[in-house]
């Protein structure tokens, strides 16, 4: 296996209310963003490239506008909050930014422990809302589970990327000081621990859930 399927929901997800770790609004967020994407890049799941965010007006609620910007200076860089400012939509000078989405590329291995490299292999959002910062990270293939999407149990494959995501997410809650939240169930997965929940398996198979890729 080398090409992998991407859920279009997350198959598990984590979620730590960062109240008590730091401050709101988007200089936080960003910092807050660099510390959590070192911990991601050194277990090469997250390599950061792109940043992006939608716009909203207070009182109004959302700006038609989502920006993207490829990311040329480090996360926590003074000078990037400026740039981020800078890319308010013309027309909504009062619109603030929303939930920052960390986007890159990460390496998983396949069922021979060889390195592949997929786009938004692990996904990293910190809120830089006024009523608290917070963050998230999810993840949306099925290299985390003991089956794949089809149903086929992949152990190989499990057991090559599993421990690496619950080695990651245990660093950051030390980092973070709070415990991780598991996010809601989809149809995709459930988050549980450290890894993903494993389904009920029917004569050594995982369901199949090709049928909404």
């Amino acid at each position: 296996m080398s090409i992998l399927m991407r859920a279009p929901r997350e198959c598990a997800s984590w979620f730590w209310d960062l109240e008590d770790y730091a401050p709101p609004g988007l200089e936080s967020a960003l910092k807050t963003a660099a510390q959590m994407s070192a911990v991601l890049r050194k277990h090469d799941l997250l390599e950061p490239s792109n940043l992006e965010w939608s716009w909203f007006v207070p009182a109004l609620g959302g700006a038609p506008a989502r920006t993207r910007l490829q990311i040329m200076r480090p996360l926590d860089d003074e000078q990037l909050v400026q740039e981020v400012d800078k890319m308010r939509p013309v027309g909504y000078p009062e619109a603030v930014g929303g939930d920052l989405l960390v986007a890159g590329s990460g390496v998983w291995l396949d069922g021979r422990a060889a390195p592949r490299r997929e786009y938004r292999l692990v996904e990293l959002t910190v809120s830089p809302e006024p009523f608290g910062l917070s963050a998230e990270v999810s993840v949306f293939h099925d290299i985390w589970g003991p089956f794949d999407f089809r149903g086929s149990p992949h152990p190989e494959v499990h057991r090559n990327n599993a421990p690496r995501l619950a080695a990651a997410l245990k660093e950051l809650e030390a980092l973070l000081g709070v415990p991780a939240e598991p996010g809601e169930a989809t149809y995709f997965g459930t988050a549980v621990g450290y890894g993903v929940m494993e389904p009920d398996a029917v004569d050594g198979r995982g369901p199949d859930l090709t049928d909404q890729l």
